[in-house]
C-alpha cells in the first residue's frame, strides 16, 4: 500500500493504474469505513481511500479542531484489507490559497442537516469534486448513514456530467444498533448506553408507517418528544420520499432521518422504508 501525500504524485500514479475507486473519508476509521473500503474492491481493480478532514463543511462553532486525527492507524486498518492507495493530502497542498471558487447544491443543503449547518454541504461538494479531478475514479463509495450527503454528491455528478458512478454502502451499526460514527468516540459512558435510542426512535416510525399511519407531523414530534425526554436535542426528525421531497399522503418508499445531540455530540441516523413494509 502506498500513502501519497501530494497532488501531482497521485495524479503520477494514476496515470499508471486504470479502473479505480475512491472512498473519501475524514479519517479515525471505523468499521463502516472498512467496510466500504472491501466493497470498492468489488467495483475496481484499484482502491483510493482518502483521508482529509475538510475545514470546508465545519462552521465556526464545530468540531473541527477536536476531530480525531488517527493517521498511522488507519492506514495500518487499510493495509488489512489491500488499499492499494492512501490519498492524505495536508490542508496546504488542497488550499495553497484561499478557495474561491465553490459547488453550490441546491435547495436540499439547506434543509435537514443543512439548516443546522450552513453551508456544509456546499463545503462537502466542493472538497469531493476536488478529489474526483485529482483521483479521477470510476466509482465512489459513501456511506448511506450520511443519507443527504449522499443525495446531493449524486445530483453534483449528475447535473456536472461527472464520470464517476456512485455506490452506497449500507450503514454499518454496533451491536445494539448505533450507527457507527468517528464522533461515537466523543460520547461519554452514560452517553454511549443511551445513544442507541435514535435508532430506536427511528424503529418505531417505521412500525408506524408499516400500520398505515401517515400523519407524519404527528410521528416527527412524537419521536422529537420522546428524544427529549431522555435528555437529547433534537435538530430534526423527518420522514421524506427516497428523493427527500416531502412526502405525499398514500403509500411510497419513505426514509426516516433524524440528528439530534447527546451532550456536545451530534449524532445523525436513517431508515429506509419499503412500500412493502407499509401494505
Amino acid at each position: 500500500m502506498q500513502i501519497i501525500h501530494t497532488i501531482a504524485d497521485m495524479r503520477r500514479w494514476r496515470a499508471e493504474n486504470a479502473d479505480v475507486a475512491i472512498v473519501p473519508t475524514m479519517g479515525n476509521l471505523h468499521e463502516g469505513h472498512i467496510s466500504l473500503a472491501r466493497q470498492a474492491r468489488r467495483h475496481a481493480r484499484r482502491v483510493i481511500v482518502s483521508i482529509f478532514v475538510n475545514p470546508l463543511q465545519f462552521g465556526a462553532n464545530e468540531d473541527f479542531s477536536r476531530y480525531p486525527r488517527t493517521l498511522s492507524d488507519d492506514c495500518d486498518r487499510l493495509r488489512e484489507v489491500d488499499t492499494d492507495v492512501v490519498f492524505a493530502p495536508a490542508a496546504d497542498t488542497l488550499f495553497p490559497h484561499p478557495q474561491s471558487y465553490h459547488v453550490e447544491p441546491p435547495a436540499l443543503a439547506n434543509e435537514l442537516c443543512g439548516a443546522f449547518r450552513p453551508g456544509h454541504f456546499r463545503g462537502v461538494a466542493t472538497i469531493v469534486l476536488k478529489f474526483f479531478n485529482i483521483t479521477q475514479p470510476c466509482v465512489a463509495l459513501f456511506g448511506q448513514k450520511d443519507y443527504q450527503q449522499l443525495a446531493i454528491i449524486r445530483g453534483m455528478v449528475t447535473d456536472l456530467n461527472v464520470p464517476v458512478d456512485i455506490v452506497a454502502g449500507a450503514t454499518v451499526r454496533a451491536a445494539d444498533g448505533l450507527a457507527l460514527s468517528s464522533r461515537n468516540g466523543f460520547l461519554s459512558a452514560p452517553e454511549r448506553a443511551e445513544a442507541p435510542r435514535l435508532y430506536q426512535t427511528l424503529n418505531v416510525i417505521r412500525d408506524r408507517l408499516a400500520t398505515g399511519q401517515r400523519d407524519f407531523t404527528a410521528l416527527e414530534l412524537a419521536a422529537s418528544a420522546t428524544l427529549a425526554v431522555h435528555g437529547w436535542r433534537v435538530d430534526y426528525v423527518a420522514i421524506r420520499r427516497r428523493d427527500l421531497t416531502m412526502p405525499a399522503s398514500g403509500d411510497t418508499d419513505f426514509v426516516v432521518l433524524a440528528a439530534a445531540h447527546l451532550g456536545n455530540t451530534r449524532l445523525i441516523d436513517n431508515i429506509e422504508v419499503e412500500s412493502t413494509e407499509t401494505l
